[in-house]
């Protein structure tokens, strides 16, 4: 059986190597389409009818991604959630019966994956009915994530073994290469090996802000932000850390929001 598929994420080149995966260990997936938001997503849906989406989703509200699934009024395709998140919300994925994908992308889950759309739409042909009782365990999921904390603690992997942290200890983070320098409040910092992106998904988006393609900090470490000569931000340990040009204008009024 052939599926054919849209592939949703926010990042060009997280879509291109799903695309590229796919080609290679899941001939039986035809990528019909890719979409860097929900807006265009939907239009692509809409015209394209695919069997299946692969959809990105952002924690911890979610919203992004079960917004564009609340928007179809057609649902009559299968979705495979692409997530950097474990624990909790691979929890509720699981109770839920629906399809998922860890971030980074192994080879060997996205052809397990890939077996279970297959046999999944197997059924759903014989008894579309079924496609009912999917999107309701979807918006399930969606109220179970939502609603519901996501921890705190996060696990660094290092070269001596694994560092459990609170994020209230992150002062600001550093991409480095495809991995991720963690700088910590007391002077202290780790390199772990996932990207700055799932950082960008796994920390509270209440707490941190993507400033540049190259750092996220901690809101709460603001000291002060200075316009003149560039955009700069400078931290309570006086670290000065650039702002992108094109995200000043929504980086003000996140700050401006928590003052």
């Amino acid at each position: 059986m052939e599926l054919r598929a849209i592939i949703v994420d926010d990042e060009e080149l997280a879509r291109k190597n799903l695309a590229i995966m796919l080609e290679t260990y899941c001939p039986e997936i035809d990528v019909i389409g890719e979409a860097g938001d929900i807006d265009e997503a939907e239009s692509i849906i809409k015209s394209s009818h695919p069997d299946v989406v692969f959809l990105d989703i952002r924690m911890p509200s979610g919203s992004e991604g079960f917004d564009l699934l609340e928007r179809m009024e057609n649902r009559n395709f299968l979705v495979v959630f692409v997530t950097a998140f474990k624990d909790y919300a691979i929890r509720a994925f699981q109770t839920n019966a629906v399809h998922y994908i860890l971030k980074p992308i192994d080879e060997e889950d996205l052809r397990i994956a890939v077996d279970k759309l297959i046999a999944t739409k197997e059924t759903f042909s014989k008894h579309p009915e079924n496609y009912e009782n999917y999107f309701d365990a979807l918006q399930n999921l969606a109220n179970r994530l939502i609603h519901n904390k996501i921890s705190n603690r996060i696990a660094i992997s290092h070269t001596k073994g694994v560092k459990i942290v609170e994020d209230d200890d992150i002062a600001y983070l550093e991409a480095s290469g495809n991995c991720s320098m963690i700088y910590f409040k007391n002077g202290t910092r780790y390199l772990d090996t996932r990207t700055l992106k799932v950082y960008e998904e796994i920390l509270n988006s209440d707490k941190f802000y993507r400033i540049h393609k190259s750092y996220i900090i901690n809101l709460d470490m603001i000291k002060e932000y200075i316009s003149e000569g560039g955009y700069m931000i400078k931290l309570k340990n006086e670290i000065e850390l650039p702002v992108a040009r094109n995200r000043v204008s929504a980086f003000l009024k996140t700050i401006k929001g928590k003052a």
